[in-house]
């Protein structure tokens, strides 16, 4: 069996990932599923008695999410409607239970290409907070995750925060996702936008994001820089702005169904945008 830390400290929580490899565990919605069955030999390491790394701040410059801030504190928290999109996925994470065990860091680096969380990051334009004995580093969410159950932390790493910019206006998001019923279901296909207006209405900014549909969630570009100066409009979206996807066939859905769906809740999300 392998060996359990439970450190109280940051700096402690550091010193132990550089002296060996451990597993970094916060609420274990994800990790001990996996595991049914089987008793892994591995060293884990407790970052639930860290106060530090939950919670969510803001100052002049932005918001900062610590990893271990859980799916009910964004669902609780008094929020801008720039995390609109944020909140609702926070609702569509597991069950109540889920979400108050899940957290915010340990969904990011899952890296499950169905993670709810990870799309909404990316149209917020967020970044890492990446924590080592050697030094800390920041990077794009879109940078972090790098495939399926794949990232770019480092083993003697720990993910310590999120990071997201104050826009410059007035900012929404919005977040749909389609599963096979309504919760409890990993999605088939998912979209997270966010979009800054200016002061007619129009847009100034916008990021979209499309989950389940390839390894890593991935931005519209085209139609991102189609949607600059005007009113969100779904008739705006042409299925050619699918074209970074990459969507599969598996139980859940072909993926010309994955396209489709896709197609389909971008134009809806940009009708939530309007709304």
């Amino acid at each position: 069996m392998g060996r359990y830390l439970r450190p109280t400290s940051l700096a402690e929580a550091l010193a132990a990932m550089s002296a060996a490899p451990r597993v970094p565990l916060a609420g274990g919605t994800d990790h001990y599923p996996a595991r049914v069955g089987v008793s892994p030999d591995e060293d884990l390491l407790d970052l639930s008695a860290i106060p530090g790394l939950r919670g969510i701040a803001e100052d002049d410059t932005g918001w900062r999410f610590g990893a271990a801030t859980t799916w009910t504190d964004v669902i609780e928290a008094r929020l801008p409607p720039l995390f609109d999109g944020l909140k609702a996925a926070a609702r569509e994470v597991g069950g109540m239970q889920i979400q108050n065990a899940g957290t915010l860091g340990g969904n990011l680096c899952n890296a499950s290409p169905a993670a709810d969380g990870t799309p909404n990051w990316i149209a917020l334009d967020a970044e890492v907070e990446l924590a080592s004995a050697a030094g800390a580093r920041t990077l794009p969410v879109s940078a972090f995750v790098l495939g399926n159950r794949r990232t770019d932390r480092r083993p003697d790493e720990l993910l310590t925060a999120i990071r997201v910019r104050r826009p410059h206006g007035p900012a929404r998001g919005t977040f749909l996702k389609l599963g096979a019923r309504r919760y409890l279901v990993i999605s088939i296909a998912m979209v997270a936008a966010v979009a800054t207006f200016d002061a007619t209405g129009r847009v100034a900014e916008a990021r979209i994001a499309v989950g389940a549909c390839s390894p890593v969630p991935m931005r519209l570009d085209a139609l991102e820089a189609r949607l600059a100066g005007k009113r969100p409009d779904p008739a705006l979206v042409e299925p050619t702005d699918l074209a970074p996807l990459a969507p599969i066939d598996d139980v859940r859905g072909t993926a010309a169904y994955r396209r489709d769906a896709a197609l389909t809740l971008v134009r809806r999300a940009l009708a939530g945008l309007a709304a």
